[in-house]
């Protein structure tokens, strides 16, 4: 790595949001072109910027900085061009003139430590002299700020955003407890807050080390595992796994925060079970409300209800079977609503004659399901707008994902009076209590899903619970209609879900196994499939009509490695197809990405203009269609709306031409590929097979091993989820 050390001449470009600078600087004679994320930087001051140098297609050679330190400027000449630069409120080149006339090499002193002598230069009164105090120390604390923070490697972003928290203090407090950090600032992880505690001579055994950890262990086991809570015996093995203490250490401080609040305690009969507040709280609303909705029954009369049914079937020429009856009375009849069942059991026939029969008398519907994909496919098949969870609820911008972050809520409530949300399964525990909040009394829900495929992303067990409580009227579907047993996709995924094996290669039909003994052939297979072999029979598109779904992101047949592949065969480099290159991927023009995590504050725009957004979600998929390396940016577009990404969150975007089967759901695909070969033996069971195969349309292609189909279908195992909410229903 290089270090330049010179004043800085000009800023080019400089983006106020994230502090990515493009500037000019004057070092041993030469004038060099940097650029890097450097907020606040002014003309005038001095820099020791290290980095390397790069090429840029158009502007040549720059020197891309990694990190800097900032120095103020010494001479008057520096420090004249430094206070000339509009960096302070009501100085100018004339005030910033007769300010250093005054003061000389003192000024910037002067300013800092006796601002008050600043009165004596015309012009400047005391409300204009609290203000440029006011302002240069912000400056000063940004940047010492920035300078603490890249010691330990964490990014100017990072930094704005511990200072815009905690203020002049931010390094104080850091420095104090560096573990105050997590969950509040941006960029700093459980690990980050405990490698710079570590480095600040924290010992192992600290209080506020060991509490920390549990919190991120609790937070963590619910992002990755979808457990609500944890057995005592099980926070405190894990904890001292996690920190590399003893066990006691780590109960000591369970109880300690169990007195404090920080945690909650909960008999479930063979243990006691540990939860963060959050999903303690969420759990007992969710139960709470659902009983007390199940509780409200409606007056109907039968023989109007059936007339009116026999008209929409009339008009829409159709034909309801038994159970699709029952479905629509039970749902006009109760509150809360459970329906659910497998593909080709005539769920969409059940919403949408509950649509028509709304309308018709004069009852309000809103559509709603939790990805975007999902309520778009519920918007096709339905007729009907449908939102996103999200969407519905009106995400509020700045708020984190813990707790009220939506407009509507207990306060502003939904006005419809039948809530439908379709793929209940993904629902999570904080959003399930979120949505309910927004309901008002005497409002229905139906709840349509399959309890049968994975359980949501996030934290909870939210369908099967509530099926498994028996505290809500649930109607289960289990009779495939006519035309869905044409389709093979369907057919075996019956047979999945049941134990049998599916059927294969029928060649008039949508199923098929392309063989693969050797695992090291099935990558290669993949993009076949997805560059020639598919497009050329189907006439599908290899990149937006085809997804690959694999169930792990390491190994030969993970995401990752998949991805890269499908990536060079797809979308390979080219002159004229702009690219950026991160440590963790390459990020082209016209490629396939997903966001991979919640964020609220990201601003969306329709793409005809017509409205304007917040929050971009995890599973949204979408193409790139502009990279801007000049400006740091990179555009998605999102089915109807384009999304545009500062390259510092270029983490929260993945290539999405392999995705996990767990990351596919609420979506649909005209073509599904699959690999079967050996993997971790907790991941090769049926419910994740039958998820993966209920994500296509028209075409599955499985390619590896019959015998590994055969493995999937025979492990029945769902691993457990710690969900409470069952739990709670029956107890309330």
């Amino acid at each position: 790595m290089i270090m330049i050390d010179g004043v800085v001449e000009s800023i080019i470009y400089s983006n106020v949001e994230n502090g990515y600078t493009v500037c000019d600087v004057a070092s041993a004679g030469q004038l060099i072109t940097m650029t890097g994320y450097m907020p606040n930087l002014t003309e005038g001051e001095r820099i020791e910027a290290h980095g390397d140098w790069v090429v840029h297609i158009e502007y040549g050679d720059q020197f891309k900085v990694e990190y800097y330190e900032r120095h103020m400027p010494s001479t008057e000449t520096e420090i004249e061009k430094y206070l000339s630069s509009g960096l302070l409120p009501g100085v100018g080149k004339a005030t910033a003139k007769k300010i250093v006339k005054m003061f000389g090499k003192d000024a910037l002193d002067v300013i800092e430590h006796h601002p008050e002598k600043l009165l004596a230069i015309s012009g400047l009164t005391m409300k204009k002299v609290d203000e440029i105090y006011k302002k240069f120390i912000e400056l000063i604390g940004v940047r010492e700020v920035i300078i603490f923070f890249q010691k330990f490697g964490i990014s100017t972003s990072s930094a704005v955003k511990a200072y815009s928290l905690y203020g002049s203090e931010a390094v104080n407090i850091i420095k104090n407890n560096p573990y105050t950090a997590v969950g509040n600032v941006d960029g700093i992880s459980f690990a980050t807050a405990d490698s710079m505690a570590i480095e600040l001579g924290f010992e192992k055994t600290s209080p506020d080390r060991i509490s920390c950890g549990i919190k991120h262990l609790l937070r963590q086991i619910g992002y990755l595992n979808g457990h609500t809570y944890l057995p005592r015996g099980t926070v405190a093995a894990q904890a001292a796994q996690l920190l590399d203490i003893d066990v006691g250490a780590a109960e000591n401080v369970i109880a300690d925060m169990l007195l404090r609040n920080e945690l909650i305690e909960e008999n479930m009969g063979d243990y006691n079970a540990i939860y963060l507040d959050e999903y303690y709280n969420a759990e007992r609303r969710v139960a709470k409300r659902l009983l007390e909705m199940s509780g409200i029954v409606f007056e109907t009369n039968a023989e109007v209800l059936n007339t009116l049914i026999s008209e929409v079937e009339r008009k829409s020429g159709i034909h309801l079977a038994e159970s699709q009856l029952a479905a629509v009375q039970c749902v006009f009849e109760n509150a809360a609503t459970v329906i659910t069942g497998g593909p080709g059991t005539g769920k969409t026939t059940i919403i949408k004659t509950i649509i028509e029969l709304a309308e018709n008398s004069g009852k309000r519907v809103m559509l709603t399901a939790p990805t975007g994909r999902a309520a778009k496919r519920m918007t096709e098949l339905c007729g009907e707008e449908a939102k996103t969870i999200h969407r519905l609820l009106e995400i509020t911008p700045g708020e984190n994902e813990v707790g009220n972050r939506f407009a509507r809520n207990e306060n502003n409530r939904l006005d419809c009076d039948i809530l439908i949300v379709d793929e209940m399964s993904m629902v999570d525990i904080l959003l399930m209590d979120s949505l309910l909040a927004a309901l008002s009394i005497g409002t229905r829900i139906v709840m349509v899903g399959d309890s049968d495929q994975l359980p949501s992303v996030g934290a909870g067990n939210v369908l099967r619970d509530i099926i498994e409580s028996d505290a809500v009227s649930c109607i289960k579907l289990d009779e495939i209609f006519r035309q869905a047993r044409e389709s093979m996709i369907v057919v075996n995924a019956h047979r999945i879900n049941h134990g049998e094996m599916p059927y294969l290669n029928d060649a008039d039909n949508d199923f098929f196994l392309v063989t693969r003994d050797d695992m090291t052939y099935i990558p290669d297979t993949i993009a076949d499939l997805c560059a020639r072999r598919l497009p050329r029979f189907y006439g599908l598109n290899g990149i937006s009509q085809i997804q690959v779904l694999t169930p792990t992101r390491k190994s030969l047949i993970g995401v990752t490695n998949l991805n890269a592949i499908l990536q060079d065969r797809l979308n390979p480099s080219s002159p004229d197809r702009a690219e950026y290159v991160t440590n963790r991927c390459v990020y082209r023009v016209g490629d396939k990405v997903m966001q991979i995590k919640n964020n609220y504050q990201m601003e969306w725009e329709r793409l005809d203009g017509s409205e304007k957004g917040m929050g971009v979600f995890n599973g949204d998929v979408g193409f790139i269609t502009d990279i801007d390396r000049n400006s740091q940016k990179l555009t998605v577009v999102f089915d109807d709306r384009y999304v545009i990404y500062d390259f510092l969150l270029l983490d929260e975007l993945e290539l999405a031409y392999a995705t996990t089967v767990h990351k596919s759901q609420g979506s649909e695909f005209d073509a599904v590929i699959m690999p079967m070969c050996e993997t971790h033996r907790l991941l090769m069971t049926r419910n994740l097979l039958y998820t993966a195969i209920t994500r296509a349309r028209k075409l599955v292609v499985l390619v590896g091993c019959e015998d590994i189909i055969k493995c999937y279908v025979d492990n029945d195992n769902i691993q457990k989820r710690f969900s409470g909410l069952k739990e709670k229903m029956r107890i309330f």
